[in-house]
């Protein structure tokens, strides 16, 4: 008979393994879900000629939702990881302060488009890790975007999401 070591519960101030690995599973869920819904929109049965645009698609969110179902399961009833720490609230923290400001980058971009959004993430950036001079800041963060707009939009003629600013120089 094998006799089972009992684990510690993680340290105060940290995240177990059991719930990183739940919440992950409910984000991905999540994700099959709306593949699911989106997919099912688009016709995902079979017509006359073959599969509608979201037959396959919507099977594969199925297995996703299916999968991290079993995960999900697997971690809250599992043994082996029930205790072990994922990582600490000290360790977690380097990694928001870089998460953070990229979710909110990705969400200007929407707003603003993406050559200002990246004006401003790279001199949030510089500024508050680097402590750079606004000289250099301005420099650095507007020639950055600028060499990306000439480069993308004028050699590649590959248009990027924009904003008004861009719309007041007319492109």
């Amino acid at each position: 008979m094998e006799h089972e070591q009992k684990q510690d519960p993680p340290p105060r101030g940290a995240v177990s393994q059991r719930a990183a690995t739940a919440v992950t599973t409910v984000i991905i869920f999540l994700i099959g879900v709306v593949m699911i819904v989106d997919n099912y929109t688009l016709g995902a049965g079979w017509a006359k000629d073959g599969p509608q645009p979201g037959y396959f698609p919507l099977r594969v969110g199925a297995i996703i939702c299916i999968a991290s179902l079993v995960v999900f399961a697997q971690a809250l009833f599992g043994k082996g990881t029930a205790n072990k720490t994922f990582v600490t609230l000290g360790r977690l923290r380097p990694v928001l302060t870089v998460l953070v400001p990229t979710i909110l980058y990705v969400a200007a971009i929407q707003i603003v488009g993406i050559y200002v959004a990246s004006t401003v993430f790279i001199a949030a950036f510089m500024r508050v890790m680097g402590k750079f001079s606004w000289l250099k800041i301005v420099l650095i963060s507007v020639g950055v975007s600028a060499a990306l707009f000439w480069l993308f939009e004028i050699q590649f003629l590959v248009p990027l999401p924009k904003g008004p600013l861009e719309a007041m120089f007319g492109y």
